[in-house]
């Protein structure tokens, strides 16, 4: 396959470039020749004209289960069985030709299965010509008066032209005159009556707008593939009676346009309609019929009638072809009459009828291909190689592929029954070739001279020509000369006359001698002026033929340069081509490891996907099962909340009562103890006072009549400065009776800077559960301070500690025998206070400990 590959150029720009924006799809048509008697099964119908419809025959619906499936296939018009030839070829056909006379390619083929009419639809029969004549009669009405003498044109070995002027063209005329071999036949012999009937075409079928200017020759080749080799059928090989030679095959080769071309193919100048077909039918003998049991003439080659139409500008004065190849304009019409596909099952094919078959088949199969590999690189953007040089009926025909010219098809079917499987395969290749696209050629430039100009030349010499009739002189161009000589003579001085009737005459011959003089002076005069413009012209010649030297010097020069020029870029085009050759391998290396990367990529995401889907399963299940181990959690704790706040009132309902009873039987003690004695009672150690702390109880007192206590703020040591007082919105409220109070502070539930940049110092109010199982509230203080950044920062100084106890038993005083003074009141009842109030403790400025820690309080001292 590299090998294939390997064989194909790129292609560069071409002579005659094709517009890619524009495109062109193949047109297809299809053409149902009637049955062949008319009790026969017809399996194809036309719905309209443009669908036909396909149906199995009745044997066939055993092998489809019952079914009977109808399948309709549509092309761009459908010709029914009573469709004659000339309308068939105002469709197809007229469009070609009059694209081949405006400078572009045309490409017509039959396609089907043996026996559905291609030759005949191409050829036509005695009466009823087909498309080739009438293509061929079309051509020749259209430029008939227009067209150049024989080998004006002359075709050269590499599918190009070259033109001639009229003397070598003569020459060449003169050579083939004189040549014993069979000439071509001209308009003037008398045509066969084999095929005069298929050119007799009263139609008179031509161009409208045809370029009046240029002059035509219209060249022609036959040749047939067989067995996938090419063969001209318009050699003429010498006749060996002894040992006859096989032809020879043909090989073919590309222009240096890119254009496809065969190898010392025979073309033929013609000059009508008749002398074409005389050549297409002295070819048509020699083509490979045989007889099989579908066909009693079934063509086993595919034959190929190229029609070239050389044209080219006349010159300014529209007399003469315009001398330059530059110029010349070649176009080329195909006519293909395909050999038919057909099965060996069918057809009973043997030995050298079978390899017929094999090798048609295998040559169709190849187009199907290349028609199928153009359509996907078309639909899907694909690149892929198309196997042209498979076969040499596709190899032959790929630049109208590539954008050389509109491409035709007629499809020609038979609705017999027995052909259904076969023409079911022909309506899908037809289908499928419908949606390829071939690129629209560009029209030719225009040459750049007055147009008009042959009948302006034709005009002038027909008015010249009246003009001298009307004088009385003659017309060519040597009686020309001589009418002007006659007119320079009646500038000299008239004879006088010479007859002497006198002897005695002296008059005569004196006036003839001065006129004569005179003549010989005025003789004299012009030679010397004839001289003089010789000598000037001699030497304007010399000067011209020096300065035609110098310029040709300078041109051969200049051309050199070119030469050398062209040949490097040939060289560098050749560096670029085996360039492109090896990009073009790499790319196709690229391409597939792309593929192969993409189909990793693919597997990949399909994986990472269903990892993903499985992690959102994951996902998703554990979201539930938090959700449901939260409720849970939440029902669990609000049962035991629930549980402890029952508890601990249960607990604090019977503390107040024991607390209750305890209060009586200290409230008969302390009548006890306050009663007036001779000493002053001894206040406890402090000691003692730690080992034995009095708690009372936050209840209320017992006694109702008891008076109201006044509640008493600690005021703290840093009173008189703006204080920002945290109080998170959990604390609960201790109803003491010394509470932290600070005067002119800012309170907030949530510290922010905007409070913190307003004051100086900031205090916290934190609660925690002491170990006891009473509320311990810490005054956790600090200094507020600006940061370098322009923010706030608290630097915590000092921690205060406020506790309350319930009191584990009473401070019991000793009873002197002198009683206090009544002073001493207030000592005892500084003691009562001291031993149901809480105590406070306060940590000193400078302390390290943060707010988690925990500090025991020292007593206060008694007042002095």
């Amino acid at each position: 396959m590299k090998a294939v590959r390997a064989k194909t150029p790129r292609r560069p720009a071409l002579k005659k470039p094709s517009n890619p924006s524009l495109k062109d799809p193949v047109g297809v048509y299809c053409r149902v020749r009637p049955l062949s008697r008319p009790d026969q099964e017809c399996c194809i119908e036309v719905i309209n004209e443009t669908t036909v419809q396909i149906h199995p025959p009745d044997g066939y619906r055993i092998f489809r289960n019952g079914e009977y499936r109808e399948t309709q296939y549509s092309f761009k018009e459908v010709f029914g069985t009573l469709v004659v030839q000339k309308e068939l070829f105002d469709v197809v056909a007229k469009p070609l030709v009059e694209d081949l006379i405006r400078g572009k390619n045309g490409l017509l083929f039959t396609y089907g299965v043996t026996g559905s009419g291609k030759t005949h639809t191409m050829t036509g029969s005695p009466g009823d010509g087909g498309l080739l004549p009438r293509c061929l009669d079309m051509i020749f009405n259209s430029i008939g008066p227009f067209q150049a003498k024989r080998f004006v044109f002359k075709l050269d070995d590499k599918n190009g032209v070259d033109v001639q002027c009229e003397v070598d063209a003569l020459l060449e005329r003169q050579k083939r005159d004189a040549m014993p071999v069979p000439k071509t036949p001209s308009g003037k012999r008398q045509i066969d009556p084999e095929f005069a009937d298929m050119i007799n075409v009263q139609d008179h079928c031509k161009v409208e707008e045809v370029d009046e200017d240029n002059v035509y020759s219209v060249f022609v080749s036959y040749i047939e593939i067989y067995n996938n080799y090419i063969y001209d059928l318009l050699e003429e090989a010498p006749f060996d009676p002894i040992k006859p030679k096989p032809p020879q095959s043909k090989i073919l080769r590309e222009d240096q346009n890119h254009n496809m071309y065969v190898t010392g193919c025979t073309e033929v100048e013609v000059k009508s309609t008749e002398e074409a077909f005389e050549v297409f039918w002295r070819g048509q003998k020699k083509r490979r019929i045989a007889n099989t049991q579908l066909n009693r003439e079934s063509s086993r080659s595919h034959s190929v009638f190229i029609i070239k139409l050389a044209q080219a500008p006349l010159d300014a004065d529209g007399d003469n072809v315009l001398q330059e190849k530059e110029q010349i304009t070649l176009s080329q019409l195909s006519l293909v009459d395909l050999a038919g596909s057909e099965r060996t099952n069918r057809t009973k094919a043997e030995g050298n009828r079978l390899r017929e078959a094999g090798n048609i088949n295998q040559s169709l199969m190849t187009l199907r291909t290349c028609i199928e590999v153009l359509r996907e690189n078309q639909m899907y953007g694909t690149n892929k190689m198309v196997p042209y040089r498979d076969s040499k009926l596709t190899h032959l025909f790929k630049n109208y592929f590539d954008g050389e010219g509109k491409v035709r098809m007629i499809v020609c079917v038979n609705p017999k029954a027995e052909d259904y499987e076969e023409s079911l395969q022909v309506m899908r290749f037809a289908e499928m070739t419908q949606e390829v696209e071939v690129a629209r050629p560009v029209d030719r430039p225009l040459c750049g001279l007055t147009p008009g100009r042959r009948f302006r030349n034709q005009a002038f010499r027909e008015e010249l020509s009246r003009k001298l009739e009307m004088r009385g002189g003659p017309i060519n161009g040597e009686t020309e000369e001589q009418s002007v000589s006659e007119m320079f003579l009646q500038n000299f001085p008239p004879l006088p006359s010479c007859e002497l009737l006198d002897v005695n005459d002296d008059q005569t011959l004196p006036k003839l001698i001065e006129v004569l003089e005179k003549r010989h002076k005025l003789r004299q005069m012009l030679s010397e002026e004839f001289a003089k413009n010789v000598l000037a012209f001699k030497t304007m010649l010399q000067e011209f033929d020096s300065s035609v030297v110098s310029k040709e010097n300078y041109i051969q020069g200049k051309l050199s340069e070119k030469e050398k020029t062209i040949a490097g870029q040939k060289m560098e085009l050749e560096r670029l081509e085996k360039k492109i050759k090896t990009l073009e391998y790499k790319i196709e290396i690229l391409e597939k490891t792309a593929t192969i990367y993409e189909e990793d990529k693919r597997n990949l995401q399909q994986e990472l996907e269903s990892k993903s889907q499985k992690l959102q399963r994951q996902a998703s299940d554990k979201r539930r099962l938090e959700a449901r181990l939260q409720g849970m959690v939440t029902e669990t704790t609000m049962k035991w909340e629930k549980e402890c706040e029952r508890r601990v009132a249960a607990k604090q309902l019977e503390m107040q009562n024991k607390l209750w009873v305890k209060d009586e039987k200290l409230k008969q003690l302390k009548a006890i103890v306050t009663e007036p004695k001779n000493e002053k009672p001894e206040r406890p150690s402090r000691e003692r006072d730690r080992e034995k702390p009095v708690q009372r109880s936050v209840s209320p007192s017992p006694v109702p009549n008891a008076p109201p206590v006044r509640l008493r703020h600690r005021r703290s040591r840093s009173a008189g400065e703006r204080w920002v007082d945290h109080k998170p919105p959990s604390n609960l409220p201790t109803e003491t009776v010394m509470q932290p109070h600070v005067p002119h502070a800012i309170t907030v539930a949530a510290a922010s800077e905007k409070a913190l940049a307003k004051c100086d110092k900031y205090m916290l109010t934190h609660q925690e559960l002491a170990s006891d199982g009473e509320i311990e509230t810490k005054l956790i203080k600090g200094d507020v301070f600006k940061t370098r950044g322009g923010g706030q920062a608290v630097q915590f100084t000092e921690i205060e500690t406020l506790k309350q106890e319930s009191p584990t038993g009473r401070k019991r005083r000793s009873s002197p025998s002198n009683p206090d003074p009544p002073e001493d009141a207030a000592d005892s009842e500084w003691t009562d206070v001291e031993t149901r109030c809480s105590v406070a403790v306060e940590m000193r400025a400078g302390s390290a400990l943060g707010p988690g820690y925990q500090h025991h309080a020292q007593p206060k001292r008694r007042k002095p």
